[in-house]
């Protein structure tokens, strides 16, 4: 195991009625808040009204800015930095799923920033400082409420690409598992494979001879990512499955699961970033597509991982394993295959050339030569 230094400061409020204590926890952040949100959900769910009446109580001065994608675009990102600008905001309230908080914390670094927001994600400029950003939770999947990752799509270039960056970090999030009930089984399926594709990155890209900590805390949570989305498809209104998975998905992506991890990476996400870029497909369809496959090339590769990981979670070899998991994810009804999603032909050209561009600017290209990538695409055809 690698030295490491582990830092988390969010501080997470769990469970029903935790909004209850949004109004103290944001008491001393200052007068004016930029109100971030997508279209309209939070509207017809209520929880709007919840926290427009929360902040009026708290005295806040609110500045909004709705409208966020499911995959966030470059455009409106800036959108809410000339927004939060012109308005001199002191904090940012992101209430939505993955896509709403990333855009958020794109907003809070790009706010502070003099040049291109996009410098950050290209890598020409280091996030340094951020506004203060808090988070209420309504759809779990991508652990943003819990890191300072996000992911960013330019739509003139049809880039999307992601960064983590520790002034990003939420100061808190809420995550109150009543607010998931409505979430629809389509969006709770892909929110299963988002969550678990976190933890099994690391897992198989690791180099390090004994990491037993870390392999049994990934199955552990893969174990009840699983578990916890078949009662939720069973009964999307049951409490405990909703707030075992709300919970899970924030463990899978805290920096737990790659802490120590010489040699870590994150293969999947790349081969499925260009797709929803591209084709605006949902996150965990894409990457239900792209593990299989990715796991299939890595294991001819001699990936013993992919052994490791069949044999702890489903009692079966390598090849069994992958069928395992593509039978689960078609079984929840995420899609496994490029045809499935109407990716075929010349369009499997153009996400060939985009993955490369991505491998080049993750500096992955050494591995990922574009035979490589779409070898590897060949194997969910």
């Amino acid at each position: 195991m690698n030295n490491f230094t582990f830092y988390n400061r969010v501080k997470i409020v769990f469970g029903k009625d935790a909004l209850d204590s949004l109004g103290s926890e944001i008491a001393g952040l200052g007068k004016r808040v930029l109100f971030v949100y997508g279209k309209g959900t939070i509207k017809k769910i209520g929880l709007y009204d919840r926290v427009i009446s929360i902040l009026k109580d708290a005295s806040k001065e609110i500045v909004e800015h709705s409208g966020v994608k499911p995959n966030p675009v470059l455009s409106h990102t800036k959108e809410g930095i000339t927004k939060a600008r012109q308005e001199k905001v002191d904090f940012i309230l992101a209430v939505g799923g993955g896509s709403v908080l990333d855009e958020s914390k794109a907003i809070a670094a790009g706010t502070l920033y003099s040049g291109d927001v996009w410098d950050f994600f290209t890598g020409d400029a280091e996030i340094k400082e951020s506004v203060p950003l808090v988070t209420v939770l309504t759809v779990p999947a991508t652990g943003s409420e819990m890191n300072g990752g996000m992911v960013v799509t330019n739509e003139e270039t049809d880039d999307k690409f992601g960064l983590v960056a520790e002034p990003t970090q939420p100061l808190a999030s809420f995550l109150d598992p009543t607010l998931t009930f409505s979430i629809p089984k389509d969006y709770t399926a892909y929110s299963g494979v988002d969550a678990i594709s976190h933890c099994v990155e690391g897992y198989f890209t690791h180099n390090c001879p004994y990491a037993p900590v870390q392999e049994r805390y990934v199955e552990g949570i893969v174990r009840a990512i699983m578990e916890s989305i078949e009662k939720i498809l069973e009964k999307p209104d049951d409490y405990d499955s909703r707030a075992a998975f709300m919970w899970a998905a924030s463990l899978a992506w805290n920096g737990l699961t790659m802490a120590g991890l010489e040699g870590a990476g994150v293969p999947s996400h790349m081969l499925a970033h260009p797709l929803s870029a591209l084709y605006d497909m949902a996150h965990g369809a894409t990457l239900s597509i792209t593990i299989p496959a990715w796991m299939t090339w890595a294991h001819r590769q001699g990936n013993d991982h992919i052994e490791r990981f069949s044999r702890n979670m489903f009692g079966v070899d390598a090849e069994m394993g992958i069928e395992k998991m593509k039978s689960w994810f078609r079984k929840i009804g995420s899609p496994v295959s490029l045809s499935e999603a109407g990716v075929t032909g010349q369009k499997v050209d153009r996400v060939v050339e985009k993955t490369f561009d991505l491998a080049k600017a993750w500096d992955m290209d050494s591995t990922y030569s574009k035979e490589v990538i779409r070898k590897i695409y060949s194997f969910c055809p």
